[in-house]
Parts: structure tokens; sequence; C-alpha cells
């Protein structure tokens, strides 16, 4: 599988790849990446549907924020792109971004999945992240092979080598707003899951040190219509890693939200 740049389309400075026709489905990606984490499924999904990827603001070929960053604004931002029934999926960050968009834009979501998403992290977690925050504006170009490491294990691969070259040319006011944002939130309120109206679907890694299948146990047990899948083997990036696993799991979701 080769992780390589998409065309893009622009609207009003945010990018993104949209491939397909018919019912919606929206794929947003974390921190420090961009839409073509999700090739893979950007590839299968848009022969049955239209498929949006946009960058994340501050990412990509996106431009900044217009305003302080907050959860509210990327939901906002990322929201201009809905245009009828949508099934909305993210990963990581993107993960919070889709469940707060699904939770104040409930007219226009079909379904929402949560891939490798944070809810009430440890105290240890939370000091964690929190630290790295506050590194980033020391850091002119944070070292990104830790990270790597944590995602991919040491063996080299064509899906970290893209990641490498992501987290290495990122833009550091963009990645810096937005892992601030990751860091400060803590998941998904319990009253926005409970009052879901659409169905819910989590996924994660059974190899996930950060976003546990405990975490996306908890929230799927809340959600109205939640459900839960942990791909044992897995750890941070399966949307990359374990794209086939990834893939068709989301296919049956967005065909089941959209029949």
């Amino acid at each position: 599988m080769a992780w390589t740049t998409r065309p893009r389309f622009d609207q009003g400075g945010l990018a993104f790849i949209k491939e397909g026709e018919g019912s919606c489905v929206l794929l947003l990606h974390g921190v420090g990446l961009q839409a073509d984490a999700w090739a893979a499924q950007v590839l299968h999904l848009a022969a049955r549907f239209m498929v949006i990827a946009p960058d994340m603001p501050g990412h990509g070929q996106s431009t900044h924020l217009a305003g302080p960053a907050s959860l509210s604004a990327y939901s906002d931002a990322v929201a201009r792109l809905l245009d009828g029934p949508t099934v909305v999926v993210g990963h990581s960050m993107g993960a919070m971004i889709a469940l707060d968009i699904a939770a104040r834009y409930p007219d226009m979501i079909e379904g929402v999945a949560a891939l490798n998403a944070i809810y009430r992290r440890s105290d240890a977690a939370k000091q964690a992240v929190l630290h790295r925050a506050e590194s980033l504006g020391s850091e002119a170009v944070p070292n990104p092979e830790p990270t790597l490491d944590r995602w991919f294990g040491l063996e080299p691969s064509e899906a970290r080598s893209a990641c490498e070259a992501w987290l290495r040319t990122a833009d550091r006011q963009g990645y810096r707003a937005a892992y601030e944002v990751f860091a400060r939130e803590d998941g998904p309120s319990d009253r926005a899951l409970t009052s879901l109206k659409c169905p819910a679907y989590f996924m994660t890694g059974g190899l996930e040190p950060n976003s546990t299948p405990a975490m996306s146990q908890a929230m799927a047990a809340l959600a109205p219509n939640g459900r839960v899948q942990v791909i044992k083997d897995a750890a941070h990036m399966m949307p990359m890693t374990h794209h086939d696993e990834v893939t068709r799991a989301l296919m049956a979701f967005a065909t089941e939200c959209h029949s």
C-alpha cells in the first residue's frame, strides 16, 4: 500500500480529497498527519460512497484556523464540508472531532466511527501528554522517532516512512495548536455520548497504550447505539498498519448507516 499525495479540492482554505459518488463518508485524521493517511480507506470506500478526507486546519495543504484553537473550532471548520447525511469517521484527534460533530450537528450525521479515541486518561497519561504539549513551544522540529516507535515498533515499513515524512514536514504552528487541544481534551462528555442519536462505532487496537480498549468499551457502553471492536494485534496507527480490517469494518458500518 502506498500513501502518496492525492490531488486536493479547496473550500475556504480547507484542502480535501474528494472521490466517489453517492452518500457521504467523511474521514478525519490525527495530529501531525494529513488526509493521505486514509489512502487505503479512500481507495475502497469511494467505490460505493462519496468520500471526503480533509487536511485538518494547519495541516497538509489547509490554512490555519482563523481564530483561537479549540475542539469546537476544528469541528466547525470541518463541518463546512457537510452536505447531506454523512457518516463521519475520525482517528485519534480526528475521533475527538468526529464525536464532537456528531453531538453538535446531529441532523447531518447518520453514524460516527471513532478510531483510537481517548476517554478519561489516567493521571500519568494526562501528565505525559501535557508535558509533551508544553515542550512543543521550545522544539523547532520535534523528533518523531519516539512517536513512530510507539506507533509502528522498530521495523521499517511504507506506513512508518509516510508518517515520518508528514511529521518531519508538518507546519509547526498548525501542529502545536492541534496538539495543545488534543492534550487539554479528555474525550467526549458523558452527556454527549448518552445523547448521541446515531449509531456509534468505537474501534481501537489491543496493543494501544493510550487510546485503550477499556476507553472504547466505556464510550460504547454510554452511547445508546454504541458498539466496540478491538483489533488485537494493532496499535495506534491501525488505519494504516491494519488497513484491510479497518476498511472492511468501515465499509460495513457506512453501508448499514446509509441503508
